[in-house]
């Protein structure tokens, strides 16, 4: 059974939405270390652990913000729905899209060639074929 694309892309991003949320919380316990390095006295251990801290959560929630960015743009795209009409007595097809309340063996508007009602025959998506990429 072979994976599609947009589950391979939405795995990768769990995976990093973890990565990121784990940054995040090592970044705010180093914050709170360097609160208690600062009461103790240290004040070197703790600039280096504020400073570790600070960058760590500036550098994953920008990175958070760009995946859900990204992750807004990889909307599916609906294709088109067509319609066929089809005339009983002369044979006459014709395609056109798809309108609400269309549904088939309705009778629609008199057949351009004969003047009798048509009737919808077919409602269908076209969808286009993607070709595979191949890795090497």
């Amino acid at each position: 059974m072979k994976k599609t694309p947009s589950s391979a892309k939405t795995k990768i991003s769990l995976f990093v939405l973890l990565v990121i949320f784990i940054t995040i919380a090592l970044s705010l316990a180093a914050i709170i270390f360097a609160i208690q390095a600062f009461s103790t006295g240290q004040e070197l251990v703790a600039g280096y652990l504020l400073l570790i801290g600070f960058l760590a959560a500036a550098l994953s929630t920008y990175v958070l913000f760009q995946t859900r960015k990204r992750m807004l743009h990889l909307r599916i795209k609906t294709p088109p729905i067509t319609t066929t009409i089809e005339c009983r007595k002369c044979s006459f097809k014709s395609v056109r899209d798809f309108q609400r309340g269309d549904y088939i063996f309705k009778e629609v508007d008199p057949c351009q060639k004969c003047n009798e009602n048509m009737l919808i025959t077919a409602i269908y998506r076209e969808v286009k074929e993607r070709k595979e990429k191949t890795r090497f």
